[in-house]
């Protein structure tokens, strides 16, 4: 499958990898006055080879989602679609946005590369397009 993810340092590699290894796992902190906040970060980007809009993309990505096994919800008052997943299969969970013309899967603490390949390889399977994956890190 072309386009399978690997890590990287964040300067957008495509090195083949054999997996979605979760190179740096956000930390979750709960400063006084702030709410939640999350320091570090993975995601990994999604690219179709042909070219999608973002609401072509959503579609796709809402049709992945409702044929499950995903329970999900997504934030409203945000300027791109964002959904927060819950993968029943796998018990993972992670962020899907959707953002020029690209799918965002945004590793949560408690992710798990096993929840995050069976939503690309959905996605796959739905789309009819090669996918380019790469993996940015903040640390």
């Amino acid at each position: 499958m072309a386009g399978d993810p690997a890590a990287s340092d964040g300067a957008g590699d495509d090195d083949p990898g054999n997996g979605f290894e979760i190179p740096v796992r956000p930390e979750r902190r709960y400063p006084y006055d702030e709410g939640v906040t999350y320091e570090g970060s993975t995601v990994f980007r999604l690219t179709p080879s042909a070219d999608h809009g973002d609401a072509a993309l959503v579609a796709l990505v809402e049709a992945v989602l409702d044929a499950g096994p995903y329970r999900f919800g997504d934030y409203y008052d945000l300027p791109m679609p964002v959904y927060l997943v819950r993968d029943e299969g796998t018990g993972d969970v992670f962020r899907v946005s959707v953002r020029d013309g690209r799918v965002g899967l945004h590793v949560l603490p408690e992710t798990e590369p096993a929840g995050l390949r069976a939503f690309y390889e959905r996605l796959v399977g739905r789309g009819d397009t090669e996918w380019r994956v790469d993996c940015r890190t903040e640390r």
